[in-house]
């Protein structure tokens, strides 16, 4: 081989070299994304936020079921044709109130109407249709009863709109009434066509 020859091959080896280097000098320039496979544009990807933006996935947190509240019951009205008013509360309030708070169900197994006579006889309270407006308190120590309280137009402060009940059905119904005094803390709450119950004031 002489010199020329070898020079030769030394410039081909150097600008294959530098050849090289500039093919893999541009293509590190690319970074690592791959080339779209079906012409479009390829979309670029936000990593998720930490702080919970909206590109975060939030991982899925077991759901505790929370404990059932035991109710209280103060009494019970045994009613007709299966009717059972069951009392939970009975609280005073600043405004001078007693407000009762019950469920009105039907124990039978087919539907029933309330009884009528619920609403009492009045003809401001019997004018606004099925409520429990003839349920009263009675005050044995003080000898005083007390009734519904009715706003200005003569609608009592209570359930109102009942109607046909399906069999094994409930619904919760309140009752207001003017606060006996401070010393009766028990009083027995009377509705008509019901039995009934003696119940604590709190």
């Amino acid at each position: 081989m002489n010199v020329r020859h070898a020079k030769q091959i030394g410039r081909g080896a150097a600008t294959a070299a530098l050849a090289t280097g500039l093919i893999l000098g541009l293509s590190g320039c690319g970074g690592d994304e791959k080339p779209p496979q079906d012409g479009k544009p390829a979309k670029n990807s936000a990593p998720a936020k930490a702080d919970g933006g909206a590109g975060a996935q939030q991982p899925s947190q077991p759901q505790e079921s929370q404990p059932q509240e035991s109710t209280e019951v103060l009494g019970t009205l045994a009613g007709q044709d299966g009717f059972e008013l069951t009392v939970n509360s009975a609280e005073r309030d600043a405004g001078g109130f007693v407000t009762v708070k019950g469920t009105l169900k039907n124990t039978a197994d087919k539907s029933r109407s309330i009884p009528v006579g619920m609403q009492g006889n009045e003809t401001e309270v019997v004018k606004h249709g099925n409520s429990l407006g003839g349920a009263t308190l009675l005050d044995s120590q003080g000898k005083k009863r007390y009734y519904v309280l009715r706003d200005t137009d003569g609608r009592p402060l209570t359930t109102t709109g009942l109607g046909i009940m399906k069999g094994g059905a409930s619904v919760p119904v309140f009752m207001q009434f003017p606060a006996p005094p401070a010393t009766a803390t028990e009083v027995s709450l009377q509705l008509p066509t019901f039995t009934p119950a003696t119940i604590k004031l709190s």
